[in-house]
């Protein structure tokens, strides 16, 4: 019965990590929608979405998660567990979710600037919300943070400290890869991409909390044990 119990949490902690890649994607969607940048790990998917728009940012960030995981491979090499290969299919749902995110709100694009400013935060708030839940879940690490605590652990640094490396990193590549393709000017990572890395931070901080004993309550199953003991 404990193992049947455990495949039961284990199946809704990974059924919470998807809702929460949902709402995330949908904040990318809603960040992207506002033309103002999105948040520094989607920066460079943005930017190639821009130049390359056979294929949409959904696509991109597919693509992008990939390579953070095959990153995540050659630094750790016999130290990857391949039970973390389970981020391929979590990426591909990802990118599905953000299209269809970019699709929800296609009505959201506006040439005023104050609303324009108003999809940044509604997304920022999405996208904090999403990642809280995965935090909670606690099921598999997204591609962009495992491939940055593949990075601190092999060289003995501070995963904080290395995040906000990787995503200085991120939009760093992106500006670049503006740059090149054009013109020398910056497409795609503007005001909106600082206010993501500054607030998705506080947003986590503000639902994790809040939502953490109501949601392991559910995980564990502790609410149907309290009713089935009274």
């Amino acid at each position: 019965m404990d193992q049947k119990k455990s495949k039961s949490e284990i199946t809704k902690r990974y059924v919470l990590c998807i809702i929460g890649l949902f709402f995330s994607a949908l904040g990318v969607a809603m960040t992207k929608h506002g033309e103002l940048g999105v948040s520094p790990i989607s920066s460079v998917a943005n930017v190639m979405s821009l130049q390359f728009s056979m294929l949409t940012l959904g696509n991109w960030l597919i693509i992008w998660n990939c390579i953070l995981i095959l990153g995540q491979i050659v630094i750790l090499r016999r130290r990857f567990q391949w039970i973390q290969l389970l981020q391929i299919p979590l990426s591909f749902l990802f990118g599905y979710f953000t299209d269809f995110g970019m699709w929800l709100f296609s009505w959201a694009s506006w040439d005023f600037y104050p609303l324009r400013l108003v999809n940044v935060g509604i997304g920022t708030i999405l996208l904090g919300f999403g990642i809280a839940l995965c935090v909670i879940a606690n099921a598999i690490m997204n591609s962009g943070e495992a491939f940055v605590k593949a990075i601190s652990d092999t060289i003995h640094k501070d995963f904080g400290t290395m995040k906000i490396f990787f995503d200085i990193s991120c939009v760093v590549l992106a500006v670049i890869l503006s740059l090149i393709f054009f013109d020398f000017t910056i497409q795609g990572t503007r005001e909106g991409t600082v206010i993501a890395a500054l607030f998705t931070g506080i947003v986590i901080k503000f639902f994790t909390p809040h939502l953490r004993h109501p949601l392991e309550r559910i995980l564990t199953g502790s609410i149907q044990q309290q009713e089935t003991s009274v």
